[in-house]
């Protein structure tokens, strides 16, 4: 049934709930897993250079912003590599062939295009629960995947979030 499951993910409950899906699935059809995670400059964890001082008041040097924005990049890549080794390890130790992989950039287009040139034969990734406009103004990467990807897709669901803006009207109509 399938041979190669990609399975992008990210640190947050959801990516947990993908990985056991796509740990299961593997194990019912043996298939092997590679398990992405992308840093993504859409992403609130995202570090933004932009905002860094450009001009310091006081003439002093700018290595110290720099040092510590690198420092922060290079911790924000480390806890993807941690948080990939460990779900590698996993599926491992329960007898399933997998390996990992970390990239930066759009989330959409990577998964395609890893799942084209890894010959997946499904793509395991999760869904926000995001529709109207914030859908439009994010974006949804699930959406562009079922769209463009060059296999199957199957999409976990978050939590969609409860509004409360409307309140419920019920009718009271007597029952004879």
């Amino acid at each position: 049934m399938f041979n190669k499951i990609l399975v992008a993910l990210n640190n947050s409950e959801v990516g947990y709930q993908v990985f056991e899906k796509a740990l299961s699935l593997a194990t019912a059809t043996n298939a092997e897993l590679l398990l992405l995670h992308i840093i993504s400059p859409f992403d609130n964890d995202f570090l933004d250079a932009s905002v860094m001082e450009t001009q310091s008041t006081y003439g002093t040097s700018q290595s110290h912003n720099m040092e510590y924005y690198v420092g922060q990049w290079d911790t924000l890549k480390q806890q993807g590599i941690d948080f990939l080794t460990l779900l590698n390890n996993q599926a491992i130790t329960q007898g399933v062939t997998s390996d990992f992989t970390q990239e930066l950039g759009d989330p959409s287009r990577i998964i395609c295009d890893i799942a084209r040139s890894w010959n997946a034969d499904l793509i395991i990734l999760g869904r926000r629960g995001l529709n109207g406009l914030s859908e439009f103004l994010l974006g949804s990467v699930s959406n562009y995947v079922l769209h463009h990807a060059p296999c199957s897709v199957l999409t976990v669901q978050g939590k969609i979030p409860v509004t409360t803006d409307t309140p419920v009207q019920t009718s009271s109509v007597p029952v004879t």
